[in-house]
């Protein structure tokens, strides 16, 4: 539910604040008044197209911000969990930026979120239906929604889902497994190959490195063993080595501290010192005594260390890519080996997915086809109702025991489409190919009411559902728009009194003048408020007082 949207140099509107309540929201007023551009907002908010030219002269940057409360709604936690946004308790934020440079920004509960994200929110927040806005009513992927929702079909779809998604999986699985047959036997020698040269190799993690450094060793005996004899000279031998100079410094200091306890500390630092020292020498001395040139092993080392080089280059880059490279190659060769026993069971398990698809998906096509006569007959019933009494609806379903497997899919093995005809003597043709904007609008709220309302809990719009009706018509959309209030929260943008007194909040839009700019301004209405817009709608501009009258009987039986 829509709790509150606020929008800021939006069109005419400067800044913004509407809340709206459970049930039916009556948005009226004058024509020109701003209505369209509340729900232009709300759509733009909830993915619509936006542009530049949709920002307020004069600014460089508008703002559209949308609460809405929910229901525990498991599927929209699990949806916003794997886009890493977290819910705050039952409610949801979503803002727009949109900028005249063109860097349009998204957040959900103020996080940067994407547009494909906001369109698979969509659904669980904004339903907008007007003159040019009927995407649901048109794409024929949610007729069967509709129909099934109004047959209350939800545990044989959700169980049709889950069988089709066990059938595809064995299905993929065994693709591939037979893929990898016919490709077997070059595959094999491959395989065995690679394994045969890698395990030969013997690799060992971090080897290459450790022969580096082994082959600069050999390479600079010579220097190396002058280093040490020099190094450990100064540091030890010569009679004035660094350690010689120490512990002369160490006496001297040591007597120093008889005399200030101060530099005892420093007595004690000189002595670690010269332990250092004596470990280094001794360090210096054994490295020095294991220094041997050995024109063999450095051989050997260059010829172990191209063969590993030649082997990364092969195989990745690196010994552990090579190493990866092995493990991957001994399990698919596993795999390889035992493919005979492993297609036969995954044939047969394929089988056995498919008939028990196929058994559900055949039951929910009957179930189908009996519902789809009875929503037929009420569609047509309450088209009737709402000035529509010559159209015709048909619900058209392809499918059933001629389906293969190339039908096969989550939502069962029928194509759904709803096909229309308005006007006598013409043939129902595709809803999308015949249906008017104003016919549309009061073909979805008729399919709205008919189908299970609990199916679509969430804030459905229709602006200028009115267009084309008025007098008993107009009642009887009022009416239906109150029943579809029941499940849903409903805003309206109507021109018909007949239709506003049926609101459980009705809001008033109007334009002001104010330091020479126009603004768009609305105004929840109390009764009296009501009576006057009513009557309003009812007369026009010159509102008597037998209008007033009339307002408040029918806010009386509204």
């Amino acid at each position: 539910m829509l709790t509150l949207l606020s929008i800021s140099n939006f069109a005419l509107i400067d800044e913004l604040r509407v809340e709206f309540d459970r049930g039916l929201n009556l948005l009226t007023g004058e024509t020109g008044s701003g209505k369209s551009i509340i729900v232009d907002a709300l759509g733009v908010l909830i993915g619509g197209r936006s542009s530049s030219d949709m920002i307020k002269s004069g600014a460089t940057r508008a703002n559209i911000e949308g609460l809405f409360s929910f229901d525990p709604a498991p599927e929209l936690e699990d949806l916003l969990s794997k886009a890493g946004i977290q819910m705050d308790g039952l409610e949801l934020i979503v803002r727009r930026e949109l900028s005249t440079e063109g860097r349009n920004k998204i957040f959900v509960n103020n996080q940067l979120a994407t547009q494909s994200l906001l369109r698979e929110l969509r659904p669980f927040l904004v339903d907008i239906h007007g003159q040019g806005d009927q995407q649901t009513l048109f794409d024929p992927a949610a007729h069967g929604d509709i129909l099934d929702a109004h047959a209350a079909l939800h545990d044989s779809r959700d169980k049709i889902a889950r069988l089709f998604g066990r059938w595809d999986s064995v299905r993929r699985e065994l693709e591939r497994l037979r893929r990898d047959e016919s490709e077997r036997f070059q595959l094999l020698d491959l395989l065995r190959f690679q394994i045969s040269e890698l395990e030969r190799a013997g690799l060992t993690s971090g080897e290459d490195e450790r022969l580096g450094e082994e082959r600069l060793r050999l390479a600079n005996v010579e220097k190396l063993s002058t280093l040490c004899a020099e190094a450990f000279g100064l540091t030890y031998e010569a009679d004035d080595s660094a350690m010689a100079r120490v512990v002369q410094a160490a006496k001297r200091v040591d007597e120093l501290a008889q005399y200030d306890s101060s530099f005892k500390s420093y007595v004690e630092a000189l002595n670690s010192t010269r332990a250092m020292l004596e470990d280094l020498a001794y360090s210096l001395r054994e490295f020095a005594g294991g220094l041997e040139f050995s024109p063999s092993r450095l051989a050997e080392i260059e010829d172990r260390l191209a063969e590993i080089s030649r082997l990364k280059r092969k195989y990745g880059g690196t010994i552990e890519s090579s190493l990866d490279h092995l493990s991957v190659s001994q399990d698919r060769l596993s795999q390889i080996q035992h493919s005979d026993e492993r297609e036969r069971e995954l044939s047969a398990n394929l089988d056995v997915a498919r008939a028990e698809y196929i058994e559900a998906a055949m039951e929910l096509h009957q179930d189908r086809v009996r519902a789809a006569k009875k929503f037929e007959r009420e569609v047509e019933r309450n088209l009737a109702e709402v000035a529509m009494e010559n159209a015709r609806f048909r619900v058209n379903i392809e499918g059933g025991s001629g389906a293969g497997e190339e039908d096969f899919t989550s939502r069962g093995i029928d194509q759904i489409e709803f096909f229309f005809s308005a006007n006598p003597g013409e043939p129902v043709k595709a809803l999308a190919k015949v249906a008017s904007g104003g016919e549309a609008s009061r073909l979805m709220l008729v399919l709205k009411t008919a189908a299970n309302a609990n199916a679509f809990p969430r804030t459905i719009v229709f602006d200028e559902i009115d267009s084309g009706i008025g007098g008993r018509v107009s009642e009887s959309v009022g009416a239906k728009l109150k029943k579809l209030s029941d499940t849903n929260q409903v805003l309206c943008v109507t021109h018909q009194a007949q239709i506003a007194r049926f609101a459980d909040s009705h809001l008033l839009v109007r334009k002001e003048v104010a330091k020479g700019r126009t603004e768009v301004v609305v105004e929840r209405l109390d009764r009296r408020s009501r009576v006057e817009e009513i009557a309003r709608m009812l007369t026009g501009a010159d509102i008597t007082e037998a209008a007033r009258r009339h307002a408040r009987e029918m806010l009386r039986s509204g």
